[in-house]
This record gives C-alpha cells, structure tokens and sequence, in this order.
C-alpha cells in the first residue's frame, strides 16, 4: 500500500507538471522530458532493401554488418513537442550527461529549468550536484560521497537535486515508471521511422540520419502531448490523435 500511495504521489506531480507545461512556457520556463536511448546499431544491410510495389510488401534481408553502437541524450520540450540539443555519443558515463546538461542550458544560461527524468545513476551523480549548485550559484557545502552531507547517497543526492527552489531541478520518475517520461514515446517514433528498417554504412553515417530525423520531425511532426493519466489504465493521448504504440508497455495514443 505504502509503494501504491509513493508511486500516486509521485505521478501526479509530474502530470501536473504536464498540464501546466504551456503556462510554463509562456512564463519562459523550461520544462524538459530527458533520457537515453543507448545500444543504437549501426547495422548496414549485406543486400539491397527491395521496396514495396503492387501486391507485394518491402523485403529487407535479415543478413547484415554491425558498425558499432551509439548513445543518444534526448531533450523532449514538452510545451512543444520538439526535441531540442541532442547528444550522440559513444557513451553514457556520469561525465557525459554532465556535458549534456551544459550543452541544454546554455540556450537559455539564467533561466528556469524543469527536468523530467528516471532514477538511472547517473541522474543523481555527484558530478550532476557539482554542476547545478554551480550554475544555481549554491556556495554551501555539499559534503562528501559516501561520508557526509548532500553527496552522501543517492538519497540525498536527489533530494538536492528535487529542491523546487533551484533555479535548475528534477523531477524524477517512480521506479520501474520511466513509461510517464514523454521522451520515451519519442524514441518509439525515432524506432519506427528510422531505425528499425534503416541501413547504416558507419557510425557517422548513423549520427548523421538521426540529426536530419530530429530536424525534419521538429520541423513537421513535432507536436506537444495531451498527457491524460488514470491509475485504471494509464491512458495517454495525442492531439492529433494518431495511434502510436508506447516502446515498452504498447500503450496507444
């Protein structure tokens, strides 16, 4: 009962947050739905694809060469819909969200800034409170990992991180609920348009179809959710209300 009434509590902060994201923007605050979408192939077809024609479907040959794998750090704007200073890197280390972070907030350095992010580690790393108590110009101190203080744990860690107070915060998801980040319903777009049935020759051949992917969504496709929640069945809508199912849990909206 207790995870029950944590996990309502939780939800309901961030879908509110939601549907006040419009109001927030107008206001010029930042609210942005963030994640990674790691282990992403560049897989390169040993045959040509054969393309749909009349009575007949695409063909694609299962054969294919691997390349390597690729991390991308989305920015989903949820007043927008537009996804906004992404990362592609080889990568997910603590240093490198840290980077990323910098890399979003340097659109708008003395503005306000609302993250909506699951509990992966590197989400509440020290370097992640080193960082927004900087920019947050906090100049009390911050303890020591594993010691003492606001670095203590993960805990703690979060805590500062959450305080609504900062210029800079977190909203973190309920464990095991990372389906209420709206970024994650992107990635399943980015999976079905490109990625799935998509050749690569190389890495940078994939960094680059990504970038011009987000690029053309943002310029044709990019539209904010309409984020209805019921604990019944945890129904999600778009506006236009096209039908696209959620990557993990296959919710349509």
């Amino acid at each position: 009962m207790k995870d029950t009434e944590q996990f309502q509590t939780e939800a309901k902060v961030i879908c509110d947050l939601y549907q006040d994201a419009p109001k927030l923007h107008e206001q010029g605050k930042h609210m942005i739905s963030i994640d990674e979408k790691t282990g992403i192939q560049a897989l390169e077809r040993c045959h040509p694809t054969h393309p749909a024609s009349e009575g007949k479907l695409e063909r694609q040959e299962f054969e294919y060469e691997r390349h390597g794998t690729l991390c991308l750090t989305a920015n989903f704007e949820v007043a927008t819909g537009k996804v906004l200073a992404p990362t592609i890197a080889p990568t997910r280390t603590e240093a490198d969200f840290v980077n990323h972070m910098q890399k979003i907030v340097s659109n708008d350095p003395e503005g306000e800034w609302i993250f909506i992010a699951d509990n992966l580690n590197t989400h509440l790393s020290e370097s992640l409170v080193r960082w927004v108590a900087k920019q947050c110009k906090i100049e009390q101190d911050l303890g020591r990992k594993e010691k003492q203080g606001i670095l203590l744990n993960m805990k703690t860690r979060k805590e500062f991180l959450s305080d609504i107070d900062h210029r800079i915060r977190f909203v973190y998801t309920p464990k095991h609920a990372s389906w209420l980040n709206q970024v994650e319903i992107w990635f399943s777009i980015l999976v079905r348009r490109l990625l799935r049935r998509g050749s690569f020759t190389s890495l940078d051949h994939l960094r680059d179809r990504i970038l011009k992917f987000i690029d053309l969504f943002n310029k044709t496709m990019a539209k904010p959710y309409k984020w209805t929640y019921s604990n019944d069945n945890r129904k999600i809508t778009h506006r236009d209300s096209r039908k696209i199912t959620h990557p993990r849990f296959g919710y349509f909206i």
